[in-house]
């Protein structure tokens, strides 16, 4: 029998999109659990797909990231992304997670041909072509942005 995709799209699509490496950071996702006391929290959803993810902080007074819980409801490149985001988050500002998030979404959106210095970001290349994919990749980056300006600012 042959293999059946969701209607738009094929094998090839599949294929690189959803790699070893994509998969691998999906099923490994870090701080995966909302945190009982945050400092603030934000949550963000893709209209298009349906995923969502939820980030909570707790920063020092420096401002940098001391704890991190996040609850990830999403396909295999948001939970990718959440992956790389939570993995790479402690002691960082907010200002380096506004940063690495900007960087992502021109990045993905081809406005520039590298996906800035957050480690591992290179991962989503083959993703640039899927403009219905760059939301959910962005997911996990915009809440932990929010949530740290939140937490800044409160």
């Amino acid at each position: 029998m042959a293999r059946r995709f969701p209607p738009g799209i094929s094998g090839g699509v599949t294929t690189a999109l959803y790699n070893r490496d994509i998969l691998r950071l999906a099923a490994s996702i870090p701080h995966q659990r909302r945190l009982d006391h945050p400092q603030a929290s934000s949550e963000r959803r893709s209209p298009v797909c349906g995923s969502r993810v939820i980030v909570d902080v707790v920063l020092d007074g420096e401002g940098r990231v001391v704890a991190l819980g996040q609850e990830v409801k999403a396909c295999a490149l948001g939970q990718a992304s959440a992956s790389l985001m939570g993995g790479h988050a402690l002691g960082r500002t907010g200002a380096e997670l506004a940063s690495a998030r900007d960087a992502l979404a021109a990045f993905l959106h081809s406005d520039r041909d590298d996906p800035g210095d957050w480690p591992g970001l290179a991962v989503f290349a083959e993703a640039r072509r899927f403009s219905a994919r760059h939301a959910s990749i962005l997911l996990a980056f915009e809440a932990a942005a929010e949530a740290a300006a939140r937490a800044r600012a409160g």
